[in-house]
C-alpha cells in the first residue's frame, strides 16, 4: 500500500525512523487491529493506533458514555454522553485520522460472535474489565492464531503482556481462571484516571511493534506498573504444558461463554424495550396499566430523579423483594445506562418472573431520545 504525499507529511516523524521507515509505515496502513473495550484502556491505544496509520481499526463495545467515564475515558467528551461509546470513538478517531477506517461494533461480545469476529483482524488489544470476557478473547486468539496485547489496571496498578502464537504462553498460562465475582470492576474499587493512559499507550506500542517487525515484545513477559512509587517490574513466565487452550493436551477447543457472562441462558429471550417503545406503551391506555417501572439504581441515584410512576428496588435488595411485584404486570427493569438492569433481568428470570423487560440504554437513553429535560444522577 503505497503512501501518498499527504500521508507522507502526517507520518514524516515516523518515516525518519529506520526501524520504521515508508516500509514500516505502509505495513501499518495495510493492518488491521481490534481494540475490545473503549474505555479507559482503549481510548489511549485507539487514539494512538489511529493517529500511527494503522489502516482499519475495530472498536469493540456496547456501553453508552456516562459522566463518570470522562475522567479517564479521553476518547469522549462531554458532547458524547448517553451516546453509544463505539459510534462515538469511531467519530473522534476519524476526525483525528480521516485516512483510516474505523468500524464500530456495538455489540456484547460472546462466544457466539467473537470468533467471526476476532477473524476479520490481524491483531487484537483487550482492554476489558471483564475477566470472563478476557478468558473469552484469550482462548479466541489462541485457537484462531492472532496474537493478543492485554492490559489489565486496579487502582494505581497496571499490567500488560502479550500473547504471540508460536512463540510464548498465553494469558491462562500465567493466571489459574479466577471467578469474576472476587475481581473488583473499575467502578467497584475506582482507578486513578491517568493510570490507563500509561498501559493503553504500552498496548499500542506492542501493536506498531508486531505490525513493522521491530523490537522485542512483552512475550512471556508480564509487566507492571505500580503508579504511587512509579515503578515498572518485569516478571517473566513460560508456557505450561497444561495450559487448557495452549498446552499439550488443550482441553478448551471450542469457545462457551462463562456463567457470568450467560447470567441466565433465558437471557438470550429477554424482551428488551427502546425508550421510544416505552413512550409509546406509557401514552397507550391499553398497555399503560400493566407495566411496572422497577428501578435498580441505589436510593440516592433514584431520589434524584425517576420516572413517574417507577418504584425504587436497588440491585442490593433485588433478590428478597423480587416477590413484591404483583402477578400479572410486565416488570420493565431500568438503571443508569443498562448494565444494572441487565443483571436485574436475570435474577428477575431465575426467581421465576415470567416476563421480564429490560429499557435498553437505561435513563441516559431515555434522556437522550425521549426527554432531554429529564436528569439521570450520578452513579453510585
Amino acid at each position: 500500500m503505497a503512501l501518498s504525499a499527504e500521508e507522507r507529511t502526517r507520518y514524516a516523524r515516523h518515516l525518519a525512523l529506520a526501524e520504521i521507515g515508508p516500509e514500516g509505515q505502509e505495513r501499518l496502513k495495510a493492518a488491521r487491529v481490534l481494540v475490545i473495550g473503549a474505555g479507559g484502556l482503549g481510548s489511549p491505544s485507539a487514539l494512538y493506533l489511529a493517529a500511527a496509520g494503522v489502516g482499519t481499526l475495530g472498536l469493540v463495545d456496547c456501553d453508552r458514555v456516562d459522566l463518570s467515564n470522562l475522567q479517564r475515558q479521553v476518547l469522549f467528551d462531554n458532547a458524547a454522553l448517553a451516546r453509544p461509546k463505539a459510534a462515538a470513538a469511531r467519530e473522534r478517531l476519524l476526525s483525528l485520522n480521516p485516512g483510516i477506517r474505523v468500524v464500530a461494533h456495538q455489540i456484547e461480545l460472546r462466544a457466539a460472535n467473537v470468533r467471526e469476529l476476532i477473524d476479520a483482524y490481524d491483531i487484537v488489544l483487550d482492554g476489558t474489565d471483564r475477566l470472563h470476557t478476557r478468558y473469552l478473547v484469550n482462548d479466541a486468539c489462541v485457537l484462531l492464531g492472532k496474537p493478543l496485547v492485554t492490559a489489565a489496571i486496579h487502582r494505581f496498578e497496571g499490567q500488560a503482556m502479550t500473547y504471540v502464537p508460536g512463540r510464548g504462553p498465553c494469558y491462562r498460562c500465567l493466571f489459574p481462571e479466577t471467578p469474576a465475582a472476587v475481581v473488583p470492576t473499575c467502578a467497584e474499587a475506582g482507578v486513578l484516571g491517568v493510570l490507563p493512559g500509561v498501559l493503553g499507550a504500552i498496548q499500542a506500542t506492542e501493536a506498531i511493534k508486531l505490525i513493522v517487525g521491530r523490537g522485542e515484545p512483552l512475550v512471556g513477559r508480564l509487566l507492571t506498573y505500580d503508579a504511587l512509587e512509579l515503578r515498572f517490574q518485569e516478571f517473566r513466565f513460560a508456557r505450561r504444558s497444561d495450559c487448557a487452550v495452549c498446552g499439550e493436551r488443550p482441553t478448551i477447543t471450542e469457545l462457551h461463554d462463562a456463567p457470568e457472562a450467560c447470567m441466565n441462558d433465558a437471557l438470550q429471550f429477554l424482551r428488551r424495550m427502546s425508550p421510544a417503545e416505552l413512550q409509546v406503551a406509557l401514552a397507550d391506555p391499553a398497555t399503560r396499566g400493566t407495566l411496572l417501572l422497577v428501578d435498580v439504581r441505589e436510593p440516592r441515584e433514584f431520589a434524584g430523579g425517576h420516572l413517574p410512576g417507577a418504584i425504587s428496588m436497588p440491585m442490593s435488595e433485588l433478590a428478597r423483594r423480587l416477590p413484591e411485584l404483583p402477578a400479572g404486570a410486565t416488570a420493565v427493569f431500568m438503571c443508569r445506562s443498562g448494565g444494572r438492569s441487565l443483571r436485574a433481568c436475570g435474577e428477575a428470570l431465575r426467581a421465576g418472573v415470567v416476563t421480564p423487560v429490560q429499557l435498553e440504554g437505561g435513563l441516559l437513553a431515555w434522556a437522550e431520545e425521549v426527554d432531554p429535560a429529564f436528569h439521570v444522577a450520578p452513579a453510585g
